[in-house]
């Protein structure tokens, strides 16, 4: 088992940068014995010498210590990151909630590529329960993610509100208005998106106003709720809007706000209170804040 020890290799690379026990010595304030100990200590421990020693002359690496230096180096410049930092350089690994993932994670790589290529980004694409895991367990940094599920051990900075909007054929008696009133969503066969919490939250949404509505379908994915609504299947009914008035099979659809839902949806960037953000991930926070979402 190896025995050398930081301060021995800080010593030796000392030695190898001013090619001098005395000058390395000098900068270091330690004494010359001290480093020529430290040497001899390294070099019985790896069975080599490390370095050329010629009387009068500049201390040499040996072609061993060449190799064995520049990984000490390597090692100590590590440690000192690490000490000094290192975290602000960290990846970053953000939880993105599925349906919003499309919409986001693209867009916030390139403006970290374009704006601070010096981090590192991670996005992990997951369902309500697991991110919030994710970022409770401190396996991610940051969420973005609805305002769901989500208790009073998560930080949120509410970055956006989005108003539920109904997804139709173009075809349906619905879609030649401007706007669709809640109450008369409710005897339509509706769309949702099979999410839990996200079921959860339009049953409540539609009883809040003394409404029950009538759910038709629970379908895995944004895309497939918008192509259900496209081939006249019922109404779809989502806060996350893709840009395109088509489904994913080509179909037009259209796509009308709701209107006697409230204020809409909040969308929000999540961390653990208990988890302190690292520089790093207070950078790429920053950036998230600072852009408006859905451009």
């Amino acid at each position: 088992m190896l025995s050398i020890t930081l301060r021995q290799l800080e010593y030796a690379v000392a030695v190898a940068r001013d090619e001098s026990v005395t000058l390395a010595a000098e900068r270091l304030h330690v004494s010359q014995p001290a480093l020529s100990v430290a040497l001899q200590q390294i070099e019985a421990q790896m069975g080599q010498p490390l370095f050329l020693r010629r009387p009068g002359g500049p201390m040499r690496a040996t072609p061993f210590g060449r190799a064995f230096l520049s990984e000490a180096e390597a090692i100590l410049d590590r440690l000192s990151r690490l000490t000094t930092g290192g975290p602000d350089r960290a990846p970053v690994r953000i939880a993105v909630f599925a349906d919003l993932a499309p919409l986001l994670v693209a867009p916030l790589l390139a403006r970290v590529a374009g704006v601070r290529p010096d981090l590192e980004v991670t996005p992990v694409i997951l369902g309500f329960e697991a991110l919030s895991d994710e970022v409770a367990s401190g396996r991610a940094d940051l969420g973005l993610t609805y305002d769901l599920g989500l208790d009073a051990g998560f930080d949120r900075q509410v970055l956006t509100r989005i108003p539920p909007h109904a997804v139709l054929a173009v075809d349906h008696p619905l879609a030649g208005r401007t706007s669709i009133p809640l109450t008369d969503l409710a005897a339509e066969p509706l769309i949702l998106a099979d999410q839990g919490l996200s079921v959860g939250h339009m049953h409540a949404l539609f009883a809040r106003a003394g409404l029950a509505p009538h759910i038709a379908h629970k379908v895995a994915t944004i895309e497939l709720l918008r192509s259900y609504a496209a081939n006249g299947l019922g109404v779809g009914l989502s806060y996350t809007r893709p840009a395109p008035d088509q489904s994913y099979d080509g179909r037009p659809i259209a796509i009308r706000p709701v209107t006697g839902a409230g204020e809409g949806e909040a969308v929000v960037l999540v961390a653990h209170v208990g988890a302190p953000r690292t520089g790093a991930a207070g950078a790429v926070a920053a950036l998230i804040a600072g852009q408006p979402l859905f451009q």
